[in-house]
């Protein structure tokens, strides 16, 4: 395990100016939008269609087991492969296990790794201030600003004309051939993710029925309820939740939020802690994702996994005290 010295937040001053941001063309924003809708109305339609399925009784266990199964490939492949491994350099792992990772974090369909990486560095370079791609507290402090804010920051944020620089955030995506492989084919994967389900139905209960309702409980219903609790990270979680240590956002633990994302909720953590492959600073936080970070290393599958000392842990919560 790699301690680290010092917490890694890629922040900067607050008198700088916004750097890393541009904003497309005229048809650049209009792809960019139409393409965030799709990702938002999409998988709400296989959902609702999901439920009169089930309403109609034609799911069965096998839908749900499908369900779940792709819940865990989804919110594994986002928390450990975009965000852990590759949006903050968490650990170090095998070719083989890195394009497992990221093919099911792909497949999450939140967007290629460039797009994912760059927004999410982007996000804690400058954490609830201007230049943050989705803070909740960003449009003013009365009641309606505030929902409108939370709003923004959950869905509607994706449709902006604004993208993060490829260059600015993302140089070491760039260098690396197998990394932009798995961009360029992103939309293969998320069809992937859709097909994988619809076959297995189809084999497991021998029927077109099957294949159809796999495909709408282990691919659109798990994409849309998946992604909605991932969501919850940037929106939820920077506004409700509590904060045992000091740091210069607003970002909270979200036990719930936690407990469905793998951990991800644990965001004060997270913030304190960036490259920690860890959110939960103690072992009882429920941060499914570290648990198997950890067990994945004692295998040997994934190594170099960076942690601070219990020292400067130690260290932050007294100055987060001494503040209080």
């Amino acid at each position: 395990m790699t301690h680290l010295d010092l917490p890694s937040a890629p922040t900067i001053p607050d008198d700088q100016p916004v750097r890393g941001v541009s904003v497309l063309d005229a048809r650049g924003a209009r792809i960019k939008a139409r393409t965030a809708f799709g990702v938002m109305t999409i998988p709400l339609a296989g959902t609702l269609a999901a439920a009169w399925l089930a309403w109609a009784g034609y799911a069965t266990r096998v839908d749900a087991w499908l369900f779940g199964v792709m819940y865990v490939l989804h919110m594994a492949g986002v928390s450990i492969g975009y965000h852990r491994f590759l949006a903050h350099r968490a650990f170090k792992t095998s070719p083989l296990f890195r394009a497992l990772i990221l093919i099911c974090g792909s497949m999450a369909a939140q967007g290629p790794i460039l797009f994912w990486v760059t927004t999410h560095r982007r996000h804690h370079t400058y954490s609830d201030r201007p230049g943050d791609p989705h803070s909740p507290n960003l449009l003013g402090d009365s009641r309606g600003e505030r929902l409108r804010g939370l709003w923004h920051a959950h869905m509607p944020w994706m449709m902006s004309p604004e993208m993060s620089s490829w260059s600015y955030f993302a140089q070491d995506i760039l260098k690396d051939r197998t990394l932009l492989f798995f961009n360029r084919t992103y939309f293969y994967w998320v069809l992937l993710g859709l097909l994988i389900p619809a076959v297995a139905g189809g084999l497991l209960t021998a029927s077109w029925m099957g294949a159809l309702c796999g495909l709408m409980f282990g691919g659109f219903a798990r994409m849309f309820i998946a992604n909605q609790f991932a969501w919850c990270v940037g929106s939820i979680c920077h506004r409700y939740g509590s904060r045992p240590f000091e740091t210069r956002d607003h970002s909270t633990n979200n036990w719930i939020v936690a407990f469905l994302t793998f951990g991800e909720g644990l965001q004060n953590n997270h913030h304190a802690f960036p490259a920690w492959y860890r959110h939960g600073v103690n072992w009882w936080e429920p941060d499914l994702s570290g648990w198997m970070l950890t067990l994945l290393g004692r295998l040997g599958i994934v190594s170099e996994l960076r942690s601070p000392s219990r020292e400067v842990i130690e260290r932050i919560r007294k100055r987060e005290s001494g503040n209080a």
